[in-house]
């Protein structure tokens, strides 16, 4: 479903890159639909297990279960993994169990598709009977389907608000770096880069401001992501694995035990503003330079 938008995001382009030529312009667009063909589209949609899970070992169920409600898009549902055992949310719950030893109840309400637009439809079931703890992944779409920044990151900051103010943990895993995936070509891939790190840096800020917890994924899976892509990318080359979302579930429980004083290991780490490895990998002028150069001329021929 993102791959389909990927021709609508070669629309910004020129805002993006700082004055493509028209002949570069057009240059995203095939390279937009030639990601289009290479990624496809998803087999079915994500598996459901929502329920009860219990420490390992431990399946008595004599304490009363946490709540924990996740939401956002295709990422917080999983989609491409084929047990559900290795859905996030899945991982996430058996993790806080064996964390919290005692058992968690699972409820997925994220969507494939979802933008930040479609979040508050979501928080208002979530709201119906507030959980414990919430996990949202959204931002992806926002990026692929052009909602403005502003207006992504003012609508999460509601959601967020709306979910902590009726004393639900919320932590956010911001937007991904869509720069990692490999069958997106430059510079196309360069504007989905830049446009979701933008994105992931005003989500913390948001979700900061609205008593949130945010987890900057991209810095912190990204170079991950740029050097084990056949181990870490589906079938899709587009959603991850089921090891890929194990990397992420792995980076997200600790923050999520942390929101409700629950973390008993060593202490939560200070997440980076933005990794080495991302700041290395910034689009720059000489981009925009070479290929207005190259395409301009060859337009005039």
């Amino acid at each position: 479903m993102i791959a389909a938008r990927l021709l609508r995001l070669a629309a910004i382009g020129t805002a993006s890159l700082g004055g493509l030529s028209g002949a570069a312009y057009g240059l995203l667009n095939e390279q937009s639909r030639y990601a289009r063909r290479v990624i496809g589209a998803p087999d079915g949609g994500p598996l459901h297990a929502d329920g009860t899970y219990f420490p390992a070992g431990d399946e008595s169920g004599t304490d009363s279960p946490l709540d924990f409600a996740v939401l956002g898009d295709s990422s917080a549902a999983g989609l491409g993994v084929e047990v559900a055992s290795e859905l996030p949310g899945v991982r996430l719950a058996t993790g806080l169990a064996d964390e919290l030893e005692r058992p968690v109840r699972l409820s997925t309400h994220a969507v494939v598709g979802s933008t930040t637009r479609r979040l508050d439809a979501q928080v208002d079931v979530v709201l119906r009977d507030p959980p414990r703890l919430a996990l949202v992944l959204i931002g992806a779409n926002d990026v692929t389907t052009r909602i403005p920044v502003s207006t992504s990151t003012r609508l999460l900051e509601r959601g967020v608000a709306r979910m902590t103010d009726a004393g639900v943990a919320v932590v956010v895993g911001t937007c991904p770096d869509l720069g990692v995936i490999r069958p997106i070509p430059q510079p196309l891939r360069s504007v989905a880069r830049r446009r979701s790190l933008t994105l992931a840096r005003e989500q913390r800020r948001a979700v900061e401001r609205a008593g949130g917890h945010a987890v900057p994924l991209a810095d912190l899976l990204s170079p991950e992501f740029l050097t084990r892509p056949v181990e870490l990318f589906g079938r899709d080359r587009f959603h991850p694995s089921a090891a890929g979302y194990e990397m992420a579930a792995d980076l997200l429980l600790p923050t999520l035990c942390d929101a409700i004083g629950a973390w008993t290991g060593a202490p939560v780490p200070s997440a980076p503003v933005r990794s080495e490895a991302v700041e290395a990998r910034r689009p720059t002028r000489r981009l925009v330079a070479r290929l207005n150069l190259r395409w301009g001329h060859r337009a005039d021929d």
